[in-house]
């Protein structure tokens, strides 16, 4: 686990960053382009709309942060770690969006109640059961890569193990690619976006450890393959939503989300750290969760009678509020709780507890 003066500051910015373009690309190009929100944003649209790159830039920074805090863990303390970080929030976050799903969004989405008990599991991608909320669906590659880490910590860390562990992934996501493995084998690899989870590691590896040759490759090896997945991804947004996507627009974002990583790993960017950042850090988890589909049915209701930019500056404004709120109000004091619930550990003293608290709010990687 991290300590405070490891702290990577800037990474909790950049996680922000990444939340907000994936939501500027649902309130001002996919609701209306895809028919679930009526407001048009026809001119932002033109930039807006390579907003989904920011889902990129978050599993490259999952691959360097997940890495870093399953780091000299046991098998169990990571499972832990995980359950606390990923899932109150996420409750809080289906909750909230089948309430505003029920009262006001009845005829744009549905839910059932079998499918909001199967979506409480995270695992609901198993009997292929619908998300309630559309963003569900990066959990589930979150979890697949989550238990590769999870095999990692049961095997035992060490940098040869890793960085073997990483050429073999990156060795199958090509015979995926290929077609010499059958197409139920990328369930595990998940050869769409196996690239940044592997760099992202990589990276993590970088910056523990230092460059080697093995990490000289391996990081640009996996930046190509990101820029022809990332090609080829666009090409199929542009087909769902009608649009054309620029090849040159999207091979330079992969390469700068790509070049951003590794200066962050060589301790480039740390003179822009700021401690402030890690309240971005913090929304980013919950403010993914909330702001779809709630976003959708608050612009569906009040599209016709607020302007659209008082009302986008609004709704953007109100989910930041809604994600502090869940952080400050849930993230934070169930977080030690289920901690201890899921370790097996009685409760610590009061001062303990507050010394810890303190703890686990400047380590979010953890």
């Amino acid at each position: 686990m991290p300590s405070r003066s490891d702290r990577l500051y800037e990474l909790d910015g950049l996680r922000l960053l990444a939340a907000l373009c994936v939501v500027l690309f649902h309130y001002t190009f996919s609701g209306w382009a895809g028919g679930s929100s009526p407001v048009v944003f026809g001119a932002e649209s033109a930039w807006s709309k390579y907003g989904y790159l920011g889902v990129d830039l978050f599993f490259l920074i999952s691959g360097f942060v997940v890495l870093m805090s399953a780091w000299g863990r046991s098998p169990r303390e990571f499972l832990v770690s995980r359950a606390v970080r990923l899932y109150p929030a996420y409750w809080v976050g289906i909750a909230v969006t089948t309430v505003v799903t029920v009262t006001l969004g009845q005829g744009l989405f549905r839910v059932t109640p079998p499918q909001v008990l199967a979506n409480l599991t995270m695992f609901q991608a198993v009997p292929d059961i619908a998300n309630v909320d559309v963003v569900y669906w990066t959990l589930w590659a979150e979890m697949r890569f989550y238990l590769l880490i999870l095999l990692f910590t049961w095997i035992g860390m060490t940098r040869g193990r890793i960085m073997a562990g990483l050429w073999t992934w990156l060795g199958l996501t090509f015979a995926v690619e290929a077609g010499l493995l059958p197409g139920a084998a990328d369930l595990v690899v998940q050869s769409e976006f196996a690239h940044y989870f592997i760099a992202g590691m990589a990276l993590f590896m970088l910056y523990k450890f230092g460059l080697n040759l093995q990490i000289a490759l391996l990081v640009p090896i996996c930046l190509g393959n990101a820029v022809v997945r990332a090609a080829g991804y666009a090409d199929a947004v542009g087909e769902r939503y009608g649009v054309a996507y620029s090849p040159a627009v999207v091979t330079a974002v992969v390469v700068l989300a790509f070049l951003v990583m590794t200066l962050v790993a060589l301790r480039v960017t740390r003179r822009l750290a700021r401690p402030w950042l890690v309240t971005a850090g913090a929304l980013t988890y919950p403010l993914y969760l909330l702001h779809a589909h709630v976003g959708f049915v608050v612009f569906s209701r009040l599209g016709a009678v607020v302007p659209r930019y008082v009302l986008l500056a609004a709704v953007v404004l109100v989910m930041l509020g809604a994600a502090y709120l869940v952080h400050r109000f849930v993230e934070r004091p169930l977080a030690p709780r289920l901690k201890r619930l899921l370790s097996g550990r009685p409760a610590a003293p009061a001062l303990g507890a507050l010394v810890t608290g303190r703890r686990d709010g400047l380590s979010r990687f953890s």
